[in-house]
This record gives structure tokens, C-alpha cells and sequence, in this order.
């Protein structure tokens, strides 16, 4: 069935712990599946990784680990346990193995997992498509594309015949596919309505052995027939030539109609997201503390010494800042936070936009607006180029988050469609090429630095739009280059660990400390291979 990007799914969210969503939230939800198609007994895991693919270096540092195993508890993604997965992992007696050797994956961030329990062994194989997004690709060998939208029922059975199809698709309570692989099943993708009848039907099907639901792992569900008003920046403006809407109004129409929700709802919902942002920054601003990171809470005496004005003057930015390095901080310590468009650059677009209206005296409405404007741009960044480090660099983290944040700092004072359009083509024109190269894998430096540029910015490029800057590249041509120059970015400065800052001399003696002191806390709970 077709998809499109929604800001709840793809763009600001998941709420979450841990260093990074591609890694920590996308791994869960493929955990969660897993543990579905599992029906909750798991007795064995065999993780297997590509060795030229980003979880090959970063599954550990960056979180892969602790959201799979989050996953296959069946916790979510911002559950308190998280931290000490390792401790309820090896106390729910599920055996643990990673190997890491050559797969065929095309993918950087490839899992192949097989789950055996004492009456079954299933074989999975999922994607990390970024912001904490996911495909999975392969069920027990069968070539498979669910997103974790809707809801998958998957009936196993030694053959299947056309009299079964049939009787199947009589029944009308979804898409139906069968496929054979190394066992041999059939899909029913289903609306929670047509799930809901289905489970009234399901026992009376003939020649089932036995049915599997993969519930959904994603906060806005799919539908058939599922439309948008428009994907692109260019069929935004032909959309809006009769209305004269502004670019959070236009947001509000695209998540309601992809949605299938009120347009209450989705202000409420935007609401519930920024009041979860605001308090993060407020506990950030407390001090933070966690053993496995590089840099301690540094934003209170950023707050110190702009109290005791002895920092360069500029309210906006200067609040923004320490609102950005509050919030990843925050992320640092294991707490949580919205991935916006993802965790490692989770603290530009909410250090920006609620940095910027604190100073201004602004509303919470203003905020809701700005930050919906801020969602849409993702949206057509997320369907046309990608979120995804391992894909395109630091330039898909904090160089989207940028070009969202101009967009709503433009909203918060009240500029035009145009000048917002504007403003987030410059923020991202100036992020063209950025490298990712987290060192130590733990998603802190140069990822600070970068957030806190990132959000300086977008800033800067809000005002330039105001000012009526000719942007020269509209917004969609921009976005499409973002994709030509991730494809572009060498494999080892897309977020492995094996170039960039990562290899220098002082952060490979950060790494070896921090890695000594996470083997000593493992104790040998998992064996890697």
C-alpha cells in the first residue's frame, strides 16, 4: 500500500532514550516485531551485522543494542530500563549472540536476526531508514516491505492454496499476499477496524497452522487509498494559490488528511510534543549526569556566565544555545527526549524554536505553529532525500533540523510562506556535505557543536529571509541535491566511526576508555563473535 511521510511518524518523534533514533528507537520497533512474530517466547537471538555496514562499528556505542533488546522485552522506546537493559536481558534468560561478517546487505544499518524459541525458529531481516523509521525487507525468507503502520496478520501454513486465497479475500479485512519462503505464509494487512473482524474470523480458516500479528509500531497508522494534498514545495504552493494559508496552517492540513485525524488533534498532538520538549530543557538546565559519555553538563555554566553578561550579547541566540546543549544533554544522560528530526540532532529544532519564543515572550499557540511549520519541511525532506546519517551524513541530522528550524523561527515572527520557504532552502544550502563522525560512537561530539551550529543558523538564515534574501535554489531542487550529495559522501564519514574527528589520536584514546568501562559493566552477558 502506498505511504507518505507524517510529521508524528517520520519527523518530530519518537519520544525516546538513548544516543541516537536510527539506532536506539528503530532498532526497538524492529525488536518489537520481532517479539511479535515471536508471540512473546524467545529463548535465542543471533544477531547478525554486515561488516561494511555502519552497525558493523557503532551497534553498541550508538544504542543498536540496548533498543533491540529493549524491543524484544516489549518496552517502548522512552521506558525508564532502558539504561540497564543488559541487567533485565540476561534476568529474562534470553541468549544473546552477535556476529558481525559479511551478509549481502545493501543497507548500512542492516539487521538479520533468527529468534528460536523450543516450537519455533523465525528468521528477520529489518532496515534503519532514519529519525527512528524502519523497513522490514525479509520474514523467514520471503522478500517482505512493512513499514510497522499497519496492522500485519500472518498466517502459516504448509501450502497455500488458491481455495484459501480465495476464501481470504471474500472475507475483506485487508490486503492480502502470500509468500514462500522458508515457511511458508500469508499477509493481511490490515485498518485496526478490519484487524478487529478479523479476529472474529481467524479461528474458523481452514488449514492455518498458526497466525502471527505484527502490531503496529508507529503513532500514525496507514490506510488504503491513503492520499496527501501535496509531497512536493512546488505542489504546496499550487495547492495554497486559492487559500492564502500560512506554512504551520498547511501542516495541519497535510497531517490531518494523512493522518485521517482532526485538525484539533493534530494541534493537540504538536502540544503534547512541545510540552515534552520544554520540560527537557528544564532538566537539563538542573545538571545532568550519566558514566558512559564524554562530556558532563556544560549548558549551566553557559547559563552562568550569560547571567553574569559576560558572554557576546544576542538574547535570541544566546538562549537558544544553551536551550540546544540543555537538550542534548539531556539525550546524554539517558533521558528522554523527541528525536526531531532525530536524537542526535534533537536539540537544534526545540532549542531554536522554544529557545527563540522564550525570549520573545511568545505563546505556547506560537510555538505549536512554529514547530508544525518546522514538521512540514521534514516531511518533504524526509520523502525526498533522507534523516539518516549512515545515509547522508550529519547534513541529513542537523542539516534538516536547521532548514526546519528556520522555517519556524520565521513563523514566530509572523512572516510570509515565502520568506519560510526561504529560510529553510539557505539553512540548507549552508549544510550541504556535512560529515558525520561521532566520536566514540556516542553521539555527543562533535554532534554538540554541530546542533548548536545548526540552530546559529537557522537563526541567521530566518532573519536573512525576513529581509526578503533571495534564496537563488527553491527548497525542492535543494532537497533533491541533499540526496545526490549524501550518495556522494564517502562510506567512512557517514556515521561509522572509521574517519573524520573519529580516528584522531585523542578520540581513539576516548574510545578505548569508554570501552573498557562498558566490557567491564557487560560481565559477559552477551557473546560477540
Amino acid at each position: 500500500m502506498k505511504s507518505y511521510p507524517s510529521i508524528f511518524n517520520d519527523v518530530i518523534g519518537p519520544v525516546m532514550r538513548g544516543p541516537s533514533s536510527s539506532h536506539c528507537a528503530a532498532a526497538l520497533r524492529i525488536g518489537r516485531i520481532c517479539r511479535d512474530l515471536m508471540n512473546n517466547s524467545i529463548d535465542d537471538v543471533y544477531i547478525e551485522f554486515d561488516t561494511n555496514g555502519s552497525l558493523a562499528t557503532t551497534h553498541s556505542g550508538q544504542g543498536s543494542d540496548m533498543g533491540l533488546f529493549g524491543g524484544l522485552l516489549g518496552w517502548n522506546a522512552d521506558d525508564e530500563r532502558l539504561k540497564d537493559y543488559e541487567f533485565h536481558m540476561k534476568e529474562a534468560g534470553v541468549n544473546i549472540k552477535i556476529d558481525i561478517h559479511p551478509i549481502g546487505a545493501t543497507h548500512p544499518n542492516t539487521y538479520k536476526i533468527t529468534l528460536k524459541n523450543k516450537t519455533e525458529t523465525h528468521q528477520v531481516i529489518g532496515l534503519s531508514t532514519g529519525g527512528g523509521m524502519i523497513e522490514i525487507i525479509e520474514i523467514d525468507g520471503a522478500p517482505v516491505s512493512l513499514m510497522g503502520d499497519f496492522y500485519e496478520t500472518l498466517l502459516y501454513t504448509d501450502v497455500i492454496s488458491d481455495d484459501l486465497l480465495s476464501h481470504l479475500k471474500q472475507l475483506d479485512l485487508g490486503e492480502i499476499q502470500p509468500y514462500n519462503g522458508t515457511l511458508n505464509f500469508i499477509s493481511i494487512c490490515s485498518t485496526k477496524e478490519e484487524y478487529d473482524k478479523l479476529q472474529q474470523e481467524i479461528e474458523a480458516i481452514e488449514n492455518v497452522l498458526y497466525a502471527r500479528t505484527l502490531f503496529p509500531v508507529l503513532p500514525i497508522k496507514s490506510r488504503k487509498d491513503l492520499t496527501v494534498p501535496f509531497i512536493t514545495v512546488e505542489e504546496l504552493l499550487e495547492y495554497n494559490k486559492d487559500k492564502d494559508l500560512k506554512l504551520w496552517e498547511l501542516a495541519i492540513d497535510y497531517e490531518s488528511e494523512r493522518g485521517n485525524i482532526s485538525k484539533s488533534e493534530v494541534i493537540e498532538k504538536m502540544g503534547a510534543i512541545v510540552d515534552i520538549m520544554q520540560n527537557s530543557i528544564t532538566l537539563g538546565l538542573k545538571g545532568t549526569h550519566y558514566e558512559d559519555r564524554i562530556l558532563g553538563s556544560q549548558s549551566l555554566v553557559f547559563k552562568k556566565n550569560m547571567e553574569e553578561k559576560k558572554l557576546v550579547p544576542g538574547d535570541v541566540l544566546n538562549n537558544s544555545i544553551m536551550f540546544t546543549s540543555a537538550m542534548m544533554e539531556v539525550k546524554s544522560s539517558m533521558g528522554v527526549i523527541v528525536a526531531a528530526p532525530t536524537a542526535g540532532s534533537c536539540g537544534t529544532l526545540p532549542g531554536t524554536i522554544i529557545g527563540t519564543a522564550t525570549t520573545l515572550e511568545l505563546s505556547r499557540e506560537q510555538t505549536i505553529h512554529a514547530m508544525l511549520a518546522a514538521g512540514l519541511i521534514g516531511v518533504f525532506i524526509t520523502a525526498h532525500s533522507t534523516f539518516s546519517a549512515e545515509v547522508g551524513g550529519c547534513m541529513g541530522e542537523c542539516g534538516s533540523a536547521s532548514g526546519m528550524a528556520a522555517a519556524g523561527v520565521v513563523v514566530l515572527k509572523d512572516g510570509t510562506l515565502n520568506q519560510s520557504l526561504t529560510a529553510a532552502s539557505i539553512a540548507l544550502q549552508s549544510s550541504l556535505g556535512l560529515i558525520c563522525d561521532t566520536i566514540a560512537d556516542r553521539v555527543e561530539a562533535p554532534c554538540l557543536n554541530r546542533n548548536v551550529m545548526a540552530t546559529s543558523t537557522a537563526i541567521s538564515c530566518a532573519n536573512m529571509a525576513i529581509s526578503d534574501y533571495d534564496q537563488v535554489i527553491p527548497l525542492d531542487e535543494v532537497i533533491d541535491t541533499m540526496k545526490r550529495v549524501g550518495d556522494a559522501i564517502p562510506h567512512t564519514l557517514r556515521c561509522t566511526g572509521l574517519g573524520g574527528l573519529a580516528i584522531t589520536k585523542t578520540a581513539k584514546k576516548i574510545e578505548d576508555r569508554l570501552n573498557k568501562n562498558k566490557a567491564a559493566s557487560n560481565n559477559g552477558a552477551f557473546k560477540y563473535c
